[in-house]
């Protein structure tokens, strides 16, 4: 016989789809949910019909701002947003990768100007894999770099 898990419904919130596999803590992470008094739920490495594999994030009574938004498209850019209302998706968005980045990250040169004084700006150079350059100094930043980087 054939035994199902089903991960329960949320009422109001958001759901974090498509997060690429093994992303899912670092979404948490990013949004700070290890404190958070309602309920999360974290599904990793559930099978997708449009990946192989993908991650899952369900925040009960949140909705995200957009520099949480755009954190989240800098570790997981092929994710999804769903606004959960009354237990309806009200709104369905796929994350979009601004091309310009602004003080939510830092720059990784230490003699950088970013790090001392004013906002810190990266220009999008590659969506795929995703590539940043430093405003200021015009350092390049990749990959775990730029996790490394996030201000969490």
């Amino acid at each position: 016989m054939k035994k199902e898990l089903k991960v329960s419904a949320i009422k109001d919130g958001t759901v974090i789809d498509h997060i690429s596999p093994g992303k899912a803590m670092d979404v948490v992470r990013i949004l700070k949910l290890e404190d958070y008094d309602n309920s999360v739920t974290i599904a990793m490495n559930v099978r997708s019909s449009l990946f192989e594999k993908k991650d899952i994030v369900k925040i009960e009574n949140r909705e995200l701002s957009e520099e949480e938004v755009n954190e989240i498209a800098l570790i997981a850019p092929e994710s999804t947003i769903n606004i959960i209302k009354n237990y309806e998706v009200v709104e369905k968005r796929k994350i979009e990768l601004p091309d310009l980045i602004k003080g939510i990250l830092s720059c990784m040169n230490p003699n950088c100007i970013s790090r001392r004084e004013g906002t810190p700006k990266f220009i999008v150079e590659k969506k795929k894999p995703i590539t940043i350059r430093c405003y200021y100094c015009e350092r390049l930043m990749e990959g775990d770099e730029i996790l490394k980087r996030l201000r969490i």
